[in-house]
């Protein structure tokens, strides 16, 4: 009796512990099913400068979204982005690709503008800034085409 009552208790520490383990990996992998939420938003880049799908987006530092994919349309780079659903972006708003300290990874950044329209669920982001491209920057340096 009394060793049945152990195995019953370490079944469920066990089965505890491997749901709290897939919770962790949900939370911080930031895995989101059925799609997440808020709505998605397009913007073209004539390049990406090593951005990938899962990056942030940020609007003065704070996340908002997530960068979802990344295709190839008309030679330019078609960046879709999940934006949360209580951030409203203007039309005027303008998208850069920027890197998290010197060589640190890439996300988007978004710029409010200050237009009364916004841009909807399927909406696209018109203005946008290119990356730097540092190696070309360093390139140019060094040949002295500065």
């Amino acid at each position: 009796m009394e060793r049945t009552r152990v195995n019953v208790a370490v079944g469920l520490f066990v089965v505890l512990g491997i749901l709290a383990l897939g919770y962790l990996s949900i939370k911080l992998g930031r895995v989101s099913f059925l799609g997440g939420g808020g709505y998605v938003v397009t913007v073209d880049f004539p390049g990406t400068g090593g951005l990938k799908a899962g990056s942030a987006v940020e609007i003065a530092g704070v996340e908002i979204g997530r960068v979802e994919s990344i295709a190839l349309v008309d030679y330019q780079a078609r960046v879709l982005i999940r934006v949360n659903s209580d951030v409203k972006l203007q039309d005027d708003a303008i998208a850069s690709i920027k890197t998290k300290g010197l060589i640190g990874e890439k996300y988007v950044r978004i710029s409010p503008g200050a237009s009364d329209k916004l841009v909807g669920p399927g909406g696209k982001i018109r203005e946008v800034e290119a990356p730097v491209d540092l190696e070309e920057l360093i390139s140019k340096y060094i040949f002295g085409k500065v």
